[in-house]
């Protein structure tokens, strides 16, 4: 499935908005700079190789890593100081590269932990969720780590749905799985945003994820390096030569 790369911005004030910021890890600074925005009911996508600093950039976001300058703000209010717990409950959530379930848990213990910021409407989350993989209700006693790598990576999305987050956050969602499962994913991801959810996506597989998303970003050590609608991404001659195999 293919996305409309037609910006979605409009009038609209940005949803987050990540300003300069700058990380480091002891000496090594691993963002410098670093400003991106996302609007609402969009798919931004972080392009960029192993340590560009795409997965730094999302841990930042959600509070996990505290920067060293700059300031990130999420639907008016600055968060680059608050807690991930804060941050969680504001809309924020991260699917972690590395397909991180509960691995000895069932796959519905694993969706209620995912609805602990959220217990009010966990039924109804949990109903959504079940509608959007149904594989995950017939497998719902099952315990997570016989599910595949695909079906794990569906597991850890849906599991972040239940806390009914604004803004969804995945890093790497298309690593180490097969051609067939990559396009659900991002099939998936598709069908979610235009359920209404906004995605900040951090991917290698720059054709699969420029083709789902409205903007990109490239990211080259720790820098932004380019940025603009997807579909003209796609077409830049360096972008091609990158991350297209052209």
């Amino acid at each position: 499935m293919e996305q409309n790369s037609t910006l979605v911005s409009g009038e609209k004030a940005p949803m987050l908005t990540v300003e300069e910021i700058s990380v480091s890890y002891g000496h090594i600074q691993a963002l410098k700079k670093i400003s991106i925005e996302v609007y609402p009911q969009e798919i931004v996508v972080l392009i960029g190789a192993n340590g560009a600093g795409k997965t730094t950039l999302l841990s930042s976001i959600l509070g996990v890593k505290t920067p060293s300058s700059g300031k990130v703000v999420f639907e008016g209010k600055r968060i680059d100081k608050a807690s991930v717990d804060r941050n969680v409950r504001a809309g924020l959530c991260l699917v972690p590269e590395g397909r991180g379930v509960f691995a000895s848990m069932s796959v519905l213990d694993n969706l209620l932990l995912g609805a602990h910021h959220n217990l009010a409407n966990k039924d109804k989350n949990l109903a959504r969720v079940y509608e959007w993989f149904p594989f995950l209700y017939k497998r719902k006693d099952q315990i997570a780590r016989t599910l595949s790598g695909g079906e794990r990576q569906m597991l850890a999305i849906a599991r972040a749905l239940m806390s009914d987050p604004k803004l969804i956050m995945i890093d790497e969602p298309s690593l180490g799985l097969a051609p067939i499962i990559v396009n659900s994913i991002f099939d998936i991801l598709i069908t979610l945003n235009r359920e209404g959810y906004t995605v900040l996506l951090a991917e290698q597989n720059a054709f699969k994820a420029l083709n789902c998303a409205h903007r990109g970003y490239v990211l080259e050590t720790g820098t932004i390096s380019l940025s603009g609608p997807s579909s003209r991404l796609l077409n830049d001659p360096g972008v091609k030569a990158a991350y297209l195999g052209a």
